[in-house]
């Protein structure tokens, strides 16, 4: 599995700048773009430290999502394992290609893949 094949962007959202603003950091062909001409799914994985977990997803809002996964969800397979924390993520311009990966990600190489070169 090799994940330089994906187009991805990298964003760098958080800690925010001394103002309070986040910056995009790059996108793959090298031009800068502005994170609102687009939206951004993100592949995401969860480790849970407690229980020795992870956890594969995506999202159209990190932030939000993992909010519930630790916090607000009152069902569901995640809020047995909690406290989570996001240890790796990957940036798609669509939901087509995000699900792609997440589905590569959890299957047997994927995981594979991911307690090789994660460290965790």
């Amino acid at each position: 599995m090799d994940p330089t094949k994906y187009k991805s962007i990298a964003l760098d959202l958080y800690p925010p700048e001394a103002d309070g603003s986040s910056s995009l950091l790059h996108a793959t062909k090298g031009s800068l773009l502005s994170p609102f001409l687009f939206m951004l799914y993100t592949v995401y994985i969860l480790f849970s430290q407690k229980h020795n977990k992870i956890y594969i997803g995506y999202t159209s809002n990190l932030i939000q999502r993992f909010r519930s996964h630790n916090e607000l969800s009152n069902k569901g397979w995640t809020i047995k394992f909690r406290p989570w924390v996001v240890i790796y993520c990957e940036y798609f311009e669509t939901k087509e290609e995000a699900i792609k990966r997440e589905k590569e990600l959890k299957k047997a190489k994927g995981r594979e893949w991911i307690r090789q070169n994660i460290k965790i």
